[in-house]
């Protein structure tokens, strides 16, 4: 089972990052923006809106996937680890600049999926305090 978590998170990771950076290929490609028929078409016409649908299909379905199977919390904690991706592959193909709070508020999405993962798998070994105790 652990090995279908670790496919499926690596799955829907790699399809929401694709979607998120797709957009942005998209984004750069449509400007300027404005909300005209002509910005609408410039949009639908790039190559790069087939990525992003892609994408959003793909982590749909990986998503109600895995969500049959793992614990919602740490399956929703990691479901965001797409902000810390999609940052990373940022600054490689857009040039973008990370700075210390990025670089921090990073960390700190893997350290709480990392201690929400710990907990939860304490938990199914049935070390973690009974129900009412202080923790």
């Amino acid at each position: 089972m652990r090995r279908f978590y670790l496919v499926g998170f690596v799955l829907l990771l790699s399809f929401d990052t694709v979607a998120q950076l797709s957009l942005k290929f998209v984004g750069d490609q449509a400007l300027p923006v404005e909300m005209s028929a002509a910005w609408l078409a410039r949009v639908l016409g790039e190559p790069w809106i087939l990525g992003a649908l892609a994408g959003y299909v793909g982590a749909f379905f990986t998503w109600m996937t895995l969500l049959k199977h793992a614990p919602i919390g740490p399956a929703f904690a990691a479901s965001h680890l797409e902000i810390v991706t999609v940052m990373g592959a940022s600054a490689l193909l857009f040039d973008e600049r990370l700075h210390w709070p990025q670089l921090v508020g990073a960390a700190l999405i893997i350290l709480g999926i990392v201690l929400l993962a710990m907990s939860e798998s304490e938990e199914a070994a049935g070390t973690g305090a009974p129900e009412g105790a202080p923790a």
